[in-house]
């Protein structure tokens, strides 16, 4: 049968060609048989029309199209990840997007409905389950819109606080519940005026305290929602809080404040610098983790911190690196004392990042 639009399609059709995105990269594969999220997902990339399967009872096969997916432009302001496109289509781009798209409606919805927690959970699941292909250096969404910032952080702060939980040793039944303190801890931004979150001016001082704010109405949105512990509560009240008592809004010290609170701060800093937002440049992941090295001492937890940065930069010699002067190259040597600043081989020659400190690595390329 022809194309059909993406607002007919039926759950339980079957997809008979591949559907592309824009850049090459396969969004769902042949075969793929249609469930609600997926259809949320292909709105999500403005995908207008997919090829299905005939009806049952048809006896005539499918014709098939000679274009598997018709597209309208891209809107302003997206950028798509063309690495990331240029692959199949993973298993955990697709759990990801699916839960990008339903945390964006929790989001938009929470501050007159419920949260659905067991939805959540359920997805979050889901994508946990592809945790093995994430790593938190490597991994960039399929495509970034600047008014999707907040979600973006929310679902890649979820996955590197249970990431983290893991690495500090915590018992597992933290891991989800860090998780969920990562995907909730900006819920209180939905009470905040959208136009001061995305202002590229500084922000006056009326300005920054309401913006402060949202950690309050986040613990008073979580307050009674059930499924969830306290931690993750106080995460959402707590994840500005520095340990030496400089942060905000109670200005709690060390003890004081939640060790999940203390996870997601370092995710979210860490995410919250290296996504792109409307008014400023994604940056260097790696100029990010020296930033947390110096944050460490007496704003983030030290240990969290160190643990965070030995893990994400434990790459195998020979990973293919981009050098923020635009040389390609591949590391060859890390120094665990320095593992930001690894010996790499550019054109021929080693360059030895800790001698050479004007030059950085911009990207993993794989």
């Amino acid at each position: 049968m022809p194309s059909v639009p993406v607002a007919e399609l039926k759950l339980g059709s079957k997809i008979i060609q591949d559907v592309v995105t824009p850049l090459g990269g396969t969004l769902f594969t042949k075969g793929k048989v249609v469930l609600p999220r997926d259809i949320e997902i292909l709105q999500a990339f403005l995908i207008q029309q997919v090829d299905i399967e005939g009806a049952q009872g048809d006896n005539k096969p499918a014709e098939p199209a000679k274009v598997a997916v018709k597209q309208p432009p891209l809107k302003p302001g997206a950028t798509i990840n063309e690495a990331a496109l240029s692959r199949n289509s993973s298993s955990l781009h697709d759990e990801y997007e699916k839960m990008l798209v339903m945390i964006k409606k929790v989001y938009q919805s929470a501050a007159a409905a419920p949260l659905p927690i067991l939805e959540l959970r359920g997805q979050l699941e889901a994508l946990l389950s592809q945790l093995k292909d994430y790593h938190v250096l490597k991994f960039t969404p399929r495509a970034i819109s600047d008014q999707d910032y907040n979600y973006h952080n929310a679902v890649l702060s979820a996955l590197t606080s249970y990431r983290i939980a893991q690495w500090c040793g915590h018992p597992q039944k933290d891991w989800m519940q860090a998780a969920f303190a990562g995907l909730l801890h900006d819920i209180g931004n939905v009470k905040v005026d959208s136009g001061l979150l995305h202002k590229p001016t500084p922000l006056s001082s009326a300005e920054l305290e309401e913006v402060r704010r949202h950690t309050t109405y986040g613990y008073q949105l979580l307050r009674n929602v059930t499924a969830i512990n306290e931690g993750v509560r106080l995460s959402a009240l707590q994840h500005h809080e520095k340990i030496d008592g400089s942060g905000y809004p109670l200005r709690l010290e060390g003890s004081q404040i939640h060790f999940y609170a203390k996870i997601v701060a370092v995710a979210d800093i860490f995410h919250a610098m290296t996504l792109k937002k409307a008014y400023r440049s994604a940056q260097s992941p790696y100029l990010v983790l020296e930033q947390l090295q110096k944050e460490s001492f007496g704003k983030l937890d030290p240990v969290i911190v160190q643990t965070f940065i030995q893990k994400t930069t434990d790459l195998y010699n020979g990973t293919r690196i981009r050098l923020s002067d635009g040389r390609h190259g591949e590391i060859i040597f890390t120094d665990r004392s320095n593992p930001t600043r690894p010996m790499v081989q550019v054109e021929g020659r080693i360059v030895n990042l800790m001698l050479e400190r004007e030059l950085y690595i911009q990207e993993i390329i794989a």
